[in-house]
């Protein structure tokens, strides 16, 4: 699976996330703050997956509605510019799930079944038995990126397998009908660990940081994250690679994070210090997000104007690749009265 880097030549970028929550600091280095530089050089589409949130959250239909707009709260807040990206809700883009349904009949189970992103998650909920729509989100994702003909997409690590789905999609369509699709590349992100650093931070598992938080909840949740387990005093020989302060360092503080490093090592500095300094740098990173929320929590009216002008426009763009995917099959029959 080839990787890219950020280009300043015209192309389109397809991204999102599932309305399952608030967005946290492992969306923002993952994939958010790439938005933010890409939605200047590039034509930006950015969805809120509430269709596949349903594949985990299908018993909690309340939470996903919630959510939209909680989501689209911090897209503003981080930077995205509705003026420069296209924010739409996905369930309003009906041709999306339409292609999933083409591009299902040429998927097969297996290929799904050995996605390792599919099957870490399925194991990490306890899923033995996988629903439909939970083992295909790989297809749907592909009807996603493709509807727009997007070309680059941010995206975290582990979507590399979906991404990776997608081209093989793109590459059996084209060869089988008519080349009307585009084959995607990733722009991967940076992965942040979750504050028990037992994995990536993660809304599901409790170990993230939103980006509403407060400045006592970043305090109280870094004080409590876990570090080195075998170093006892302070004056001990710290770890810092299985420590979880340290890999915030490397994000949230580059330059500083190699004396941070040769400093635990020697026992010279403690993680009460070590934190402290970490919170400070998260801390740069959150003030703006809040000052920037404040400006559009209590608009609520303006966030549902941005999402009815960006779904409309996202409905337009999908109606027409739905027209030439139908041409290169060769099931446009006649043509609907909504299209005449």
């Amino acid at each position: 699976m080839t990787t890219t880097s950020i280009q300043p030549k015209q192309e389109i970028v397809l991204t999102g996330d599932r309305t399952t929550g608030k967005l946290h600091l492992g969306h923002y280095v993952g994939s958010l703050k790439s938005r933010v530089q890409l939605q200047q050089q590039y034509e930006t589409y950015i969805m809120l997956a509430d269709v596949q949130a349903l594949t985990t959250h299908f018993h909690n239909p309340g939470l996903l509605s919630q959510s939209v707009r909680q989501v689209a709260l911090d897209y503003l807040s981080v930077g995205i510019d509705p003026e420069c990206a296209t924010i739409f809700v996905q369930s309003m883009v009906p041709e999306i799930a339409e292609l999933t349904i083409f591009y299902s009949m040429f998927v097969t189970v297996s290929s799904l079944r050995h996605n390792p992103t599919v099957k870490h998650e399925a194991q990490e909920r306890g899923y033995e038995d996988l629903y439909y729509g939970f083992l295909g989100y790989p297809v749907s994702q592909a009807a996603d990126i493709t509807f727009c003909k997007a070309s680059l997409v941010p995206a975290g690590e582990d979507q590399i397998p979906h991404i990776e789905q997608t081209r093989k999609i793109v590459r059996r369509f084209n060869e089988l009908y008519a080349p009307v699709l585009v084959e995607p590349q990733i722009l991967v992100g940076e992965r942040l660990d979750g504050l028990d650093g037992d994995s990536k931070m993660s809304k599901s598992l409790g170990n993230a940081i939103c980006l509403d938080a407060s400045t006592e909840d970043v305090q109280t949740q870094i004080r409590r994250a876990k570090t080195d387990p075998g170093r006892i005093h302070k004056t001990d020989p710290g770890h810092p690679e299985v420590c979880t302060i340290y890999g915030y360092h490397c994000i949230f503080r580059k330059e500083g994070s190699a004396e941070i490093r040769e400093n635990c090592m020697k026992g010279t500095i403690g993680c009460a210090a070590c934190k402290a300094m970490i919170t400070e740098a998260i801390e740069d990173v959150l003030e703006p997000i809040r000052e920037r929320r404040e400006l559009y929590k209590y608009r609520p009216k303006d966030i549902d104007d941005m999402l009815m002008a960006g779904t409309a426009k996202a409905r337009k763009v999908a109606r027409q690749t739905m027209k030439e995917v139908r041409e290169a099959m060769g099931m446009n029959y006649f043509p609907l009265t909504s299209e005449q």
